[in-house]
């Protein structure tokens, strides 16, 4: 009887240990033949030598050197990663192919570049008499066209214009001003009104 067979047919952690020294790097070369992957080759004699923990009282008692079997438990861990593997891929090959998830990196800092744009043109407004901003906010903001403006606000078409007029100055001036100091953005454009 062996026995370095049966102390690790009895559960001896320390004779477990000798058996690792002795036989891992044989179990590493063995595994990377078998797959050619020094990673997967690792992860080979990780799983060989627990599988030969969990199966030890199936070693025999009799026998000589302990290389064969843990090459077989190798050997046998590895046809069942790759079948693992394999039915994984098919899995994955059935599944249905994900769109590309957006860098949201860039919608973020378009989206920050946006808020200080509206802060600037809110602040551009904000010192703007509140008759300038009222026909400003109707017609650019809210898309009215000058009659319904004018109707909203009680005063004649042409006094919408005129303010409108001098808002959208105001406006442009205030902001190619902040352009002219550093900020590269866009002058916000007001929109076409419809005249009806």
């Amino acid at each position: 009887m062996d026995v370095m067979r049966t102390r690790i047919r009895d559960g001896d952690q320390r004779a477990f240990e000798e058996l690792f020294d002795q036989y891992a790097r044989s179990v590493y070369n063995h595994a990377w033949r078998l797959t050619g992957d020094w990673s997967v080759a690792e992860d080979v004699v990780s799983l060989t030598f627990l599988e030969a923990w969990r199966s030890r009282e199936r070693l025999t008692p009799d026998g000589g050197s302990l290389r064969p079997w843990l090459l077989g438990v190798a050997t046998h861990v590895t046809r069942n990663l790759r079948r693992t593997r394999r039915r994984h891929e098919d899995v994955m090959a059935r599944m249905p192919r994900a769109d590309a998830v957006p860098d949201f990196a860039d919608e973020l800092v378009g989206q920050l570049a946006d808020q200080e744009r509206l802060a600037e043109v809110r602040e551009a407004i904000g010192r703007m008499r509140q008759h300038e901003q009222d026909v400003l906010l109707l017609c650019v903001g809210a898309g009215l066209d000058y009659a319904e403006a004018a109707e909203a606000l009680g005063i004649p078409i042409g006094t919408v214009r005129s303010r409108l007029s001098r808002a959208r100055k105001k406006l442009e001036l205030a902001l190619s001003r902040r352009q002219m100091n550093g900020d590269r953005g866009t002058a916000v454009r007001p929109v076409k009104e419809s005249t009806r």
